[in-house]
């Protein structure tokens, strides 16, 4: 079930004008080390907290899973997203996209701003790829609205290039001025996608390197599958997080970076 957490206490000062925002990204592999071999949730989400985001973007995060809890001591009471949120993060937004007799996984923002409100667009194609686009609209302080997107696109080119297409018409009824960041996994590795999306958005990596960063497989990223884009917004700084821990804690390394509104 999707949930916005309010606890106004812990929000970000509202009478602050906050000019840069600190977004973090990443595919969280349903909380397993690569290959699956080891549940690792616990260390990623203190590798998360260190990251001292603004924003994270989680891709691949479950709601559920009963067989898993049944496995892993370690597996946590409470959905991963709201285990990852712990208290850094009193607002957090799920996307439940793949729904099966034992569980869920989805996507995932977490915020250290108030949600005003989010919505979850299906845009699986038929098949058994489900994929959805989390729309969350942000109260930041200083801004009438600033929105997010948290992407995971499928795995096969002719389905990705009809959810880029669904993602523009989503850009497009939202209010021309605001700020955007649309930030996840869009499985892109030949840039077809990012063709198409560069047209109307600034990719942080692409504005700041001249092309989006390498982040699969983590411990040694070759392919650009990840990425944050952003309109009536840029980035100042962006790095991508393949060093250690990250490089141990999921298959996709994250992608960091500081965003002037």
């Amino acid at each position: 079930m999707n949930k916005t957490m309010h606890a106004p206490d812990s929000i970000i000062e509202p009478l602050t004008t906050v000019q840069r925002l600190n977004v973090l990204t990443i595919n969280v592999h349903k909380g397993f080390t690569p290959l699956n071999r080891r549940f690792i949730l616990p260390e990623l989400r203190e590798a998360v907290r260190a990251s001292g985001a603004d924003l994270v973007f989680l891709q691949e995060v479950h709601g559920s899973h009963q067989q898993h809890a049944q496995r892993h001591p370690a597996w946590p009471q409470t959905p991963q997203y709201e285990f990852l949120a712990d208290s850094m993060w009193p607002q957090f937004a799920y996307g439940r996209n793949a729904v099966y007799p034992h569980g869920d996984h989805g996507n995932a923002l977490l915020s250290k701003f108030p949600i005003a409100e989010h919505r979850n667009l299906d845009v699986s194609i038929h098949g058994n790829e489900e994929r959805g686009l989390l729309h969350c609209r942000l109260e930041v302080p200083g801004h009438e609205q600033v929105h997010a997107v948290c992407v995971h696109l499928g795995l096969r080119e002719a389905h990705r290039q009809r959810q880029v297409r669904l993602l523009l018409d989503l850009l497009d009824s939202l209010p021309a001025s605001a700020p955007v960041i649309v930030a996840g996994d869009f499985n892109d590795w030949r840039l077809k996608a990012d063709a198409v999306l560069s047209q109307h958005l600034v990719e942080a990596f692409g504005e700041r390197f001249g092309s989006p960063a390498r982040s699969f497989p983590a411990r040694l990223p070759l392919l650009r599958l990840d990425r944050i884009y952003l309109r009536n917004a840029m980035p100042s700084k962006a790095q991508v997080l393949a060093k250690y821990p990250w490089s141990h804690l999921s298959d996709h390394a994250p992608l960091a970076a500081e965003i002037s509104l």
